[in-house]
């Protein structure tokens, strides 16, 4: 039996929502970046971005555990001498809560030349509100 290969030409892609209200940030940035891979589907190839489309709502509402709201730091460089700037989980979750997620599932993602690809198929939305209803269906 013959091992089944994928072409990128043969890549059907859906659109998935992901309502992020409640749940904790590790599992549901598993979830995502397994979507985004395509690894939920029978025809995965390592080499093709076979992945789909997701939708994520309520980023805001997001949840991590323990000492982590306060603990939690995200930083940034300017690439300017003592150009560092840092933000705790729960400025960032005020700020912006859409780069939670994204950094989250970016740095679950394998570091390839797929990535950047993978990353501009994630649509992240602070509230309930999204402009893909009629990609998503009855959703």
């Amino acid at each position: 039996m013959k091992t089944y290969v994928q072409k990128p030409a043969e890549v059907k892609r859906q659109w998935h929502l992901v309502d992020v209200k409640g749940r904790v940030l590790g599992q549901v940035a598993t979830e995502i970046s397994q979507l985004l891979m395509g690894k939920n589907k029978p025809t995965f190839t390592p080499n093709v971005d076979g992945g789909d489309y997701v939708v994520v709502v309520n980023a805001k509402l997001v949840e991590v555990t323990g000492n982590k709201p306060a603990r939690k730091m995200y930083y940034q460089h300017s690439h300017l001498p003592g150009g560092i700037s840092e933000a705790t989980f729960v400025e960032m979750i005020e700020k912006k809560p859409g780069e939670v997620i994204e950094r989250a599932v970016y740095n679950m993602l394998p570091k390839n030349k797929l990535r950047a690809e993978r990353m501009a198929r994630l649509k992240v939305y602070a509230d309930t509100e999204h402009k893909h209803h009629s990609q998503l269906g009855n959703k």
